[in-house]
């Protein structure tokens, strides 16, 4: 699993300036795909040659004036308890103050690293100011500004030193990871119970009951899986119900594991934006979804309201439309039998590999029927295709000019690719790349 860096501090000490410059980009997840939440709180940084994952506490609950230090404590407490690494950000502007020194004094004693990070430092006038800081009684203080990037790059050094290297894949063909995940108390370790037939994990109407991995390897139909269940064990001791907004962090180490994930939506709340964050991220990372509405027993229904609900979700993901759907009840047993049928061709799907000269055959029918455009005088030739990859379908194409395929001749040959070879419950992935010399 990746390590997770977990970013904390009062609101406005520039938590959200310091991700979008350690991630080198804004917070959008894909451009051109409309309906996807624009702005995450966490993310794979992979520019710095070894990958971790990212997270900015502070967006995953609105800040309160009146509950400032308590929220504090809790994004602490989550980085203390989630992520391997910690960066926690305070203001030079503001200079030290009480919260800043109470977290400081609950991080030291933590065995984690910890980086005491001052921001906004732009200038000498505010490089003297960072004596201040040092009453913390700490040795090491980063000064940086994370808006300009000034002292960034000493950070990085240090926090690479610390990570350890990227594991080696070792992906076992004839085995599929499955992830279940889901907010708190959307029934997760119900349904995990239901598909693996007996009491595996507590199941708890309480949210927030369980919150490590837990992984049950079983066979069904002959082929080996692992389901991960992201709410896991029970964790003794109390936890905050807005700490339990953190639990995305678990379902991310988990996608990190997984080929298909098993997104549980509550029926009876409904979609919400954290659903689409998380599934966001799946998406992000070329995972295959299905989308599981559980507790669809407890809805007063009419012939139409399947039909009005699959157009919600299929509105709100916009960016998974190949994303199956099923209407299950965790509680009842209500079509959990067929999760796992579906499973099985979405696995079929995700490993799918389709020869080359079908590929380099059907590449020449999609050109010829939508030729595409001229790019300064001269038409972007197609050479070859080749798949890459499988976990998702990668197809590599061989192009005059790769970096002049609008994102709409793009979206076209995908279209064209799953239509062809039958590639409609996962997602797919083309790749352009030069041949050496210019059409």
């Amino acid at each position: 699993m990746l390590p997770v860096v977990a970013i904390v501090g009062r609101p406005n000490v520039g938590k959200s300036t310091l991700f979008n410059r350690i991630l080198g980009q804004r917070k959008a997840i894909v451009e051109d795909f409309p309906g996807v939440t624009r702005d995450r709180n966490y993310a794979e940084v992979t520019r710095f040659g070894t990958p971790f994952l990212l997270i900015d506490t502070g967006g995953f609950e609105p800040a309160s004036e009146d509950r400032l230090l308590s929220q504090m404590r809790e994004q602490s407490q989550l980085a203390v308890e989630e992520a391997d690494i910690i960066f926690f950000v305070m203001d030079v502007r503001d200079g030290l103050t009480p919260s800043d020194e109470e977290v400081a004094n609950l991080l030291r004693r933590v065995e984690k690293p910890v980086f005491f990070l001052v921001n906004k430092i732009d200038g000498e006038k505010q490089e003297t100011a960072i004596g201040e800081f040092y009453a913390l009684g700490i040795e090491t203080l980063y000064s940086l500004s994370a808006e300009h990037g000034r002292g960034v790059n000493d950070l990085m050094t240090d926090l690479l030193e610390l990570l350890p290297p990227a594991p080696e894949a070792q992906e076992k063909e004839d085995e599929v990871r499955m992830a279940v995940i889901g907010r708190p108390n959307v029934g997760k370790s119900s349904l995990v119970n239901r598909l693996l037939g007996f009491e595996r994990v507590v199941a708890n109407p309480t949210a927030g009951t369980t919150r490590d991995s837990i992984d049950t390897p079983f066979t069904y139909n002959k082929k080996r899986y692992v389901l991960i269940d992201t709410a896991g064990i029970r964790r003794k001791g109390k936890v905050s119900q807005t700490l339990e907004k953190y639990s995305a962090v678990n379902a991310l180490r988990a996608m990190d594991r997984a080929h298909v994930v098993l997104m549980v939506i509550d029926a009876d709340e409904g979609i919400t934006d954290q659903d689409l964050s998380v599934a966001g991220y799946a998406f992000e990372k070329g995972r295959a979804l299905i989308l599981l509405v559980n507790k669809w027993d407890l809805l007063e229904k009419d012939d139409r309201t399947m039909g009005r609900f699959v157009e919600e979700v299929r509105w709100r993901f916009k960016y998974l439309p190949f994303a199956p759907i099923q209407f299950v009840s965790a509680l009842t047993g209500q079509r959990v039998a067929k999760i796992m049928a579906t499973v099985e061709e979405v696995a079929e799907e995700f490993n799918r590999r389709v020869p080359t000269p079908q590929l380099n055959k059907a590449l020449e029918e999609f050109v010829e029927r939508n030729p595409p455009s001229y790019v300064r005088g001269r038409r972007i030739k197609f050479y070859y295709v080749a798949q890459g990859a499988v976990r998702p379908p990668t197809f590599v194409l061989f192009t005059s000019r790769p970096e002049d395929i609008h994102f709409s001749y793009q979206r076209y040959l995908t279209n064209c690719f799953r239509e062809k070879f039958a590639f409609d419950k996962v997602p797919i992935r083309l790749q352009f790349k030069g041949r050496g010399k210019q059409g």
